[in-house]
């Protein structure tokens, strides 16, 4: 499936749209990690713990959103973002979101 931050993918002429197309997953800090969080702040530097969570929960909700296109019949998303919400204290909600559609001539790839 052929997923893009784009509204069109060049060489390929969109035949319909099959609506707006999610994925989401929330993800909670652990205290173990905020413990080694707390003392990276002290000295600076990235927080690969977190940073790792987050690429994590980033490709989950992007499987998520592909699954649902799939299920929809779609070749493609287009115009995917993605946004973060707190959804309580120390756990935020990743959401994927674009929009489905049939190329055409995709049947034949």
């Amino acid at each position: 499936m052929i997923v893009t931050t784009a509204e069109v993918i060049p060489g390929e002429e969109i035949v319909g749209t099959l609506g707006i197309v999610m994925g989401s997953t929330v993800r909670a800090r652990w205290f173990g990690r905020d413990i080694a969080a707390a003392l990276k702040q002290l000295v600076g530097g990235e927080i690969a713990s977190y940073t790792e969570m987050l690429e994590t929960a980033r490709k989950q909700a992007l499987a998520r959103m592909e699954a649902e296109a799939s299920r929809l019949g779609a070749d493609a998303v287009i115009g995917v973002r993605f946004a973060t919400t707190q959804v309580m204290a120390g756990a935020a909600e990743i959401l994927t979101y674009g929009t489905a559609v049939r190329l055409k001539g995709a049947g034949s790839r």
